[in-house]
């Protein structure tokens, strides 16, 4: 699937915060609070116009490097490289000790791991449960 398309930014997109909700906490009134309760909808929308942005921003800037993982991504439980790519900028990007560089991607997913993370304009971001009950990062 090409990267430039519709079809896979928005995969990408849907699995990257299918990820950031499955491994992100906040605290409130002292208790850890797993957002993988949480469902997409109940990020905030000015949230997900961020991570968009973040998503479609990422992709452009690494297209050659997603085209070639398209090949190299082996698919795992039915999810396509598109999907499994925006699970991997997630956790790429917010050091979760997995992601892009253990994907069996070789030189592919060194690079991709290096076009995220501290240094980079892709940086760790935090998500947390605003007064609205929303998903804010």
């Amino acid at each position: 699937m090409d990267p430039r398309s519709k079809e896979y930014r928005d995969e990408f997109f849907l699995h990257y915060m299918i990820a950031a909700l499955w491994s992100s906490t906040d605290v409130v009134n002292g208790e850890d609070v797993e957002l993988d309760t949480f469902e997409i909808e109940d990020i905030h929308p000015d949230t997900k116009e961020k991570m968009r942005t973040d998503c479609d921003r990422f992709i452009d800037a690494n297209f050659a490097d997603l085209a070639e993982a398209n090949s190299l991504y082996v698919k795992r439980d039915g999810y396509g490289p598109a999907a499994l790519a925006g699970h991997d900028f997630w956790l790429t990007r917010c050091g979760h000790g997995t992601g892009f560089w253990d994907r069996n991607l070789d030189e592919v997913g060194d690079r991709l791991h290096k076009a995220c993370g501290h240094g980079t304009a892709f940086p760790n971001v935090d998500l947390y449960i605003g007064d609205d009950g929303k998903i804010h990062q």
